[in-house]
């Protein structure tokens, strides 16, 4: 029986058009299929955390998730949001033939205003916001997100000229007004215009029935481009756009790209041809070019413009971390707690122990820094949070029963053990609920302090809007040092409730991990 390949996608009317696109190419060449929405992300089933994967793109995050969680076999993006390098495991399959690469202004009356010194243009897109004042320096520009659709709203709502959006998006879901502008002054985003297929890198079936609806001339043009904007970008944000088209009387490759500053004032502008097959150093060339004549410079002077929005995490982020943040947002981070591990007895783990309780994955490093994992002999052991459980079943063994916080596993365990004894590797500072809920079920507790949690406060700027806090113990440490005149993010209800305490403005991640508080985060300021 031949595999259904499941297709990923968002569920936006553009993501949608763009999977049943490759759904029907797919089925022409008789390869079964099947669409499958992703809406938000899930927990992870992974050996590692996104961010060591390289799970970094705002737009295909959830996508790259579900392939690696191998709920989809493909999954389909606009070109144009893929980070140019993609996530550990996940390959490119294809490039669909590319549409039309333009900008296009959708006007909200007339073409009047271009004349005119003032003037209101609405945009998401930093690349579009540079380009148009630098050639309309006395008209304002404004933010302008969300979907498709509920830009054309808002432009239908406002006092705006015009807003700019990508022409393929709206001609694809037959939206573009009559009227609209087309922009070919403005250098595209590099794969504007492009549909890429990813899938497992060890998907060999996949991978060859997407290669059959694979254009390689626009694999080709927008590889080039990829590799310009990876060169100039350093993982940065920065205003670039990169065009390479292919003209097929002289089988050269013809490019051009731009590298601004975010206001528009600055610009770099390099244009370049190649033969095909000689076009290897192209995309490095051009780079290179930008560079020499103050690039790197230009987008270092812009990164040091002071952000919008400040905010800080009570937890030290890796650079990955970081980049998930909204380009507005300016964040901190430093470690509110620190952990050291006790020495235990060798009597802890002398006999057998029938129930456990591990709810941190620092229970489970102390535990290992005083044992080996032979010596714990535990029949049963129930933990909280998935991220704990699958470092129990990696580095000790098989978990019994796992819930998402302390007040369920409590509930949990007062019908499963009622009667027994279980053991509770927790810290010295830990919340009363869990040993609370059980002594008053008639389960007996015998609390092992496996590591202590130090407070490590710091003063925190009158800048800063939202603290993002990760236990119970930062918010208390926050606390110490600092006001709650700021918003707490809080990656879990346990968090939360101890940020009541202090905080007026409180909100809580969907998933208990940090880059689920950081995208709360960006919801929260940029949305």
């Amino acid at each position: 029986m031949q595999k259904i390949i499941r297709i990923g996608t968002r569920d936006s009317q553009l993501a949608m058009w763009q999977a049943r696109k490759v759904q029907r190419m797919l089925e022409e060449l008789e390869y079964k299929t099947e669409i499958v929405p992703i809406k938000s992300t899930g927990d992870i089933v992974l050996d590692k955390p996104i961010y060591e994967l390289g799970i970094t793109g705002v737009f295909t995050r959830n996508l790259d998730i579900a392939l690696l969680n191998n709920e989809i076999d493909i999954a389909v993006h606009s070109m144009k949001d893929v980070p140019t390098i993609l996530p550990e495991g996940i390959t490119q399959a294809a490039v669909l033939k590319r549409a039309n690469y333009n900008d296009i202004l959708v006007l909200k009356d007339n073409e009047e205003f271009f004349a005119q010194e003032e003037a209101i243009i609405a945009t998401g897109s930093l690349r579009r916001k540079a380009q148009w004042l630098d050639r309309y320096p006395t008209h304002t520009v404004i933010d302008l997100r969300g979907n498709v659709n509920t830009r054309l709203q808002k432009l239908s709502d406002s006092n705006w000229n015009g807003a700019i959006f990508a022409a393929a998006g709206l001609e694809r879901i037959g939206l573009r007004p009559k009227g609209a502008v087309n922009l070919s002054w403005m250098i595209p985003a590099p794969a504007q215009g492009a549909i890429m297929v990813t899938a497992l890198q060890e998907d060999e079936f996949v991978k060859k029935a997407c290669l059959e609806i694979n254009d390689k001339d626009t694999e080709l043009c927008t590889a080039i481009e990829r590799e310009f904007l990876n060169r100039l970008e350093g993982g940065c944000t920065a205003p670039i756009g990169a065009l390479a088209t292919i003209d097929e009387k002289t089988s050269e490759i013809n490019f051009k790209g731009v590298l601004l500053s975010k206001d528009g004032r600055k610009k770099i502008v390099v244009q370049r041809k190649a033969k095909m097959g000689k076009h290897k150093f192209l995309a490095k060339d051009c780079a290179d070019y930008v560079i020499e004549k103050g690039g790197k410079q230009l987008i270092i002077d812009d990164l040091e413009i002071a952000k919008r929005i400040h905010v800080f995490s009570t937890k030290n982020l890796s650079e990955a971390q970081e980049k998930l943040f909204h380009d507005d947002i300016g964040v901190e981070s430093s470690d509110f707690i620190k952990i050291r591990f006790n020495r235990l007895s060798p009597t802890i783990v002398k006999n057998p122990i029938k129930n456990v309780i591990i709810t941190s994955k620092n229970g489970v490093e102390s535990l290992l820094n005083s044992f080996a994992k032979d010596e714990l002999q535990f029949e049963n052991i129930y933990c909280v949070g998935r991220r704990t459980k699958k470092l129990i079943e990696q580095k000790i063994g098989l978990v019994k029963h796992s819930e998402k916080n302390a007040q369920k596993l409590a509930e949990f365990l007062s019908k499963e053990i009622k009667g027994q004894e279980v053991t509770y590797f927790c810290s010295d500072l830990r919340l009363d609920t869990l040993p609370k809920v059980l002594s008053e079920n008639g389960i007996t507790v015998n609390e092992v302090e496996a590591y202590k949690t130090v407070y490590s406060s710091a003063d925190v700027e009158d800048k800063v809007s939202g603290i993002l806090f990760y236990s119970p113990s930062t918010v208390e440490s926050y606390i110490q040092k600092n006001s709650a005149d700021k918003i707490a993010f809080c990656i879990g209800t346990s968090t939360a409730n101890e940020a009541r305490k202090h905080f007026k403005e409180v909100k809580i991640a969907q998933v208990p991990t940090v880059e689920s508080v950081i995208e709360l985060v960006n919801l929260h300021y940029v949305q």
